[in-house]
């Protein structure tokens, strides 16, 4: 397997769940999944059309079966798996991280706000135009790259010449739908990276592609937050429904963090397993329903330990080591 086919692998084996799709919005800005009590985002593509062939038809699919349209190369087909897949990851518990104080003026800034002290002076590229961030321009070397560059932003194909050279580089989450992401997390190796955005999946995996920071978002008001992509929000959400948090990739909070999750998976591995005995000992001879889900937490539950080991075996034995 490719890297990059093993994000996404990645990203599908958070999705090994029997959660179904409630509620599917595809906002001017945002695109919401709502399952089981659980809400997932992601950045609309941003290209109007009117030959979707299958709106109107998600409110109750499986959320396995739309999260495999992440590998799609139909951007609002990679968009709704990713926040199909968002939906499954936010339901379960969030990383140890840090909650950003929101920058009053600019709410959609507060990370460049947190991370603003260790900024001064260095090359600093942001891929993506986040509304506002031209105030940063004399405090750093700023460069922005967009798809679609206004004044003074730079074509997104300028990447293979800026970002080996940066020091800091702020790289939005939408990459990983519109499938940039490997690349430009190659081309990023040599500076600190944050990946960031209410488009980011929180998995510890991602520092194997190395990023440094996540910052994504804690969603707060799930109901708020409905409303106000609907009705075409774009940086509103952040006074809305969802706060920032960082989480620092460093060795020691990724080994916590992947214990937990191995920990969790397990346990839903020995549920399933009890279960299918019961179902086979009462007698029942066909197939045990929910094999198909045992399966997928098997091979999540054999990537987690994949990640886990090269980690402990290097970092396990530190002074810091967590027993």
């Amino acid at each position: 397997m490719t890297q990059p086919q093993r994000l996404y692998e990645l990203l599908l084996d958070y999705c090994s769940s029997d959660m179904l799709i409630d509620n599917l919005i595809i906002g001017l800005v945002w695109t919401l999944c709502q399952g089981k009590g659980a809400t997932g985002l992601a950045m609309s593509p941003g290209i109007a059309t009117r030959t979707l062939p299958w709106s109107g038809t998600l409110s109750g699919k499986a959320i396995t079966d739309i999260a495999a349209w992440i590998f799609e190369w139909e951007p609002y087909k990679a968009t709704v798996a990713m926040a199909a897949i968002n939906s499954c990851i936010n339901s379960r518990p969030l990383p140890e991280s840090t909650v950003i104080e929101a920058y009053e003026e600019h709410p959609n800034l507060s990370v460049f706000e947190h991370f603003l002290p260790q900024l001064h002076q260095q090359k600093v590229v942001v891929i993506g135009h986040y509304p506002g961030i031209e105030r940063y321009q004399t405090q750093m070397q700023l460069t922005v790259l967009e798809k679609q560059p206004t004044g003074t932003d730079f074509p997104d194909s300028a990447c293979e010449f800026l970002l080996p050279n940066a020091d800091w580089i702020f790289l939005t989450a939408s990459s990983i739908p519109n499938k940039t992401f490997p690349r430009l997390a190659e081309l990023a190796d040599n500076a600190k990276t944050v990946l960031m955005g209410p488009t980011v999946p929180w998995l510890p995996q991602l520092h194997e592609f190395g990023i440094d920071y996540l910052a994504g978002v804690e969603i707060t008001d799930p109901t708020a937050l409905y409303h106000t992509t609907a009705q075409g929000g774009g940086v509103r959400i952040f006074q809305n429904g969802v706060r920032y948090r960082i989480a620092d990739l460093t060795p020691s909070n990724n080994i916590t963090w992947l214990k937990q999750q191995i920990t969790a998976c397990a346990a839903e591995k020995n549920r399933l397993t009890a279960a299918m005995g019961h179902w086979y000992n009462s007698g029942n001879s066909s197939r045990f329903p929910e094999y198909p889900l045992l399966e997928q937490i098997n091979a999540r539950l054999s990537r987690l330990d994949s990640s886990y080991k090269p980690l402990w075996d290097v970092h396990g034995n530190s002074p810091n080591r967590i027993n």
